[in-house]
């Protein structure tokens, strides 16, 4: 009884502290319009919060900054293609635990449309598990078992709409006024021709225009992404409180990471872009704020498609800060550039523009490949500084990792190519794109070879690089694409689907066979991920810095710790991005420290020496040194 009422007061201390916050934003957006139904609700939810988040609740306030421990290991899987559904989840947990996964982020698992669901983000119930999966009861099961093994859980909450299956959608297809008001909803083309002067299409081949028109009501709805994807109008406070609702509802089963999906696109003004507007801010703080108060052990992950200096202002500010966790998926974008044009400037550009100036709570999350495809969203400016054409060398990723590229070692396939424009993205998985898939093919051994050096260096760099590696499942036993999609015709049109195939069980079980390329990919990377845990140059709280070398297929990086009074703590990194060995000398100009120091590589233990001679890079090898 005593542990219950010292967590109580907990509750009301926070509640003391944020809630004038959380006023001044909500009141800044609504006034006071339903100011006490949110009072009311995150109240309520706390009530239910259960004993055993309670105690979570209590370490983590202990420990805020849990997430960015070098223990963190990720993974992103598809529930229905890994192990069929939660039930039979749990019986993974222990080949989770082998590879030393701590961050477990799962696709899509809310009730969805049997059909037209967007891969899952088009959600018709934002609290109910569906039926593919299993049960909610199932669900509440393996999160406890994950969090007894010390498995954090990460799901897809989709703040900008909902699938129009869901209930608001139903009823405001009926008529009901109140529901309506929960989306974009006009009886003729005025408002929506208004807004089309300034918004541009997300899928303009696959899902043109930004409007669909609903014959059951005879009017036009506001849908961004997809006709069966209904905006959510956030000027209606019944639809903030509504979703902030679901997601306590959702942390209090077991969730400890919402992946906050589109952030940019939640709220909308007429007259402008309809991106990344202030009040966008606004609300991130504010769910923050309502998990701060009810459920401190949770966290927010933002899904930002940008370069990093226009994501970081989503971490906000140490004062006011808003998400804990950004994807860097301009660090993916150049790693694939790097690996096509052996030519590692962009990459190292990119690197050092990575803001460092982000809030202490604040986490970069890294990733070689994911459920998406690969868009081209690199740096037009500095291409043009390094020669390069920014359309024509757009082309020639397109067409290198499409496989078409003349000697290029990928095979991918096209997402969203549009004949007009010439653009497209890529889709593959890991191994595919880094030239196992055709080695294999032709059975050409020396490729093979290649080509697994080519996955691990792409793997291995996101640990290195200051913030939460991912690694999407399949790509740790070098798992190739998928073609049978193509035979599916509610599939055929997305060749996302290329790489969301069915989890090969069968290689994972054969995972001690080194004669296997896929074990060999799995033993290799797992020698990563062994000396990464524990080492505090690996965790989240370091700083990057490039320093140039004498051949541009190569990068080397100084990673420092964050912390002023450990910053003789120092980790160097130096990756060849070419076949072939490198011979290659580094700027020490401003780093005297690495002649005065022996350092040896940490999963070798070779010794590396600067200054004198010069330092042997072999193919694809990436070196991580520490010194003695």
């Amino acid at each position: 009884m005593e542990n219950k009422k010292e967590m109580t007061d907990d509750f009301e201390s926070r509640f003391r502290e944020k809630e004038s916050s959380l006023y001044a934003y909500y009141t800044s957006l609504y006034g006071n319009r339903m100011y006490e139904k949110l009072i009311s609700m995150i109240r309520k939810k706390r009530e239910e919060r259960p004993e055993n988040m309670r105690e979570l609740d209590a370490l983590r306030l202990d420990k805020p900054l849990w997430y960015q421990e070098s223990s963190m290991v990720g993974m992103m899987l598809y529930v229905d293609n890994f192990a069929g559904d939660f039930e039979h989840m749990v019986e993974k947990i222990d080949y989770l635990s082998e590879i030393g996964v701590t961050y477990l982020h799962l696709m899509p698992v809310f009730k969805m449309p049997e059909l037209l669901n967007d891969g899952g983000y088009a959600v018709s119930d934002f609290t109910s598990i569906d039926g593919k999966f299993g049960t909610n009861e199932q669900f509440d099961v393996f999160t406890r078992k994950c969090h007894d093994r010390g498995i954090s859980i990460c799901v897809d909450f989709v703040l900008n709409h909902t699938s129009d299956e869901h209930q608001w959608a139903q009823k405001a297809k009926e008529g009901d006024p109140e529901a309506k008001k929960r989306y974009f909803i006009f009886p003729d083309r005025t408002m929506c021709d208004m807004y089309e002067k300034y918004v541009n299409e997300v899928f303009p081949i696959l899902a043109p225009g930004n409007f669909t028109y609903n014959a059951a009501s005879s009017s036009w709805i506001l849908t961004t992404f997809n006709h069966y994807q209904w905006d959510l109008n956030y000027q209606n406070p019944e639809v903030f409180i509504d979703m902030a609702s679901a997601m306590l509802q959702m942390s209090n089963r077991g969730v400890d990471i919402f992946r906050f999906d589109a952030i940019p696109y939640i709220w909308k003004t007429w007259g402008t872009s309809c991106r990344n507007l202030p009040q966008v801010h606004t609300l991130v703080r504010m769910f923050r704020l309502v998990l701060e108060i009810v459920s401190p052990a949770t966290i927010i992950k933002g899904e930002v498609v940008m370069a990093p200096k226009e994501v970081a202002p989503y971490f906000g500010t140490t004062e006011e800060p808003e998400c804990h966790l950004l994807y860097n998926v301009s660090l993916m974008v150049e790693l694939w550039n790097s690996l096509a044009t052996r030519d590692t400037r962009m990459l190292a550009s990119l690197i050092d523009s990575i803001p460092a100036t982000i809030p202490p709570s604040a986490s970069w999350v890294n990733y070689a490949r994911c459920h998406d495809d690969i868009g081209w969203g690199f740096n037009d400016d500095k291409a043009r500084e390094l020669g390069f054409d920014p359309f024509y060398h757009k082309q020639f990723l397109i067409n290198f990792y499409l496989g078409s590229f003349s000697g290029s070692f990928a095979r991918g396939e096209l997402y969203e190519s549009d004949p007009k424009t010439q653009d497209a993205r890529n889709c593959g998985t890991l191994a595919s794109l880094c030239g196992l898939e055709k080695a294999v093919a032709e059975h050409d051994e020396y490729q093979a070879e290649l080509a697994i050096k080519r996955i691990i260096l792409m793997q291995v760099f996101t640990f290195v690089t200051n913030g939460i590696p991912v690694i999407y499942s399949g790509d740790e036993i070098a798992q190739l694409n998928d073609y049978s999609y193509i035979g599916d015709p509610h599939k055929s049109r997305d060749s996302r689907f290329l790489h969301r195939g069915k989890f090969d069980w069968q290689s994972a079980e054969k995972r001690r066979d080194l004669s296997l390329y896929s074990s060999q990919v799995f033993y290799h990377l797992l020698r990563y991920i062994d000396k990464a845990k524990g080492n505090p140059m690996m965790g989240n709280d370091c700083t990057l810095q490039t320093i140039g070398t004498s051949d541009i297929s190569t990068v080397a990086l100084i990673v420092k710790k964050r912390d002023v009074e450990a910053s003789n703590q120092i980790m160097i990194v130096i990756a060849n991005f070419s076949e072939y060995q490198k011979s290659i000398s580094v700027d020490l100009s401003d780093s005297s420290y690495l002649v005065e120091n022996i350092w040896s590589e940490l999963i070798q233990g070779k010794i590396v020496t600067f200054g004198k001679d010069k330092i042997i890079v072999g193919p694809y090898e990436i070196m991580i040194l520490t010194s003695n």
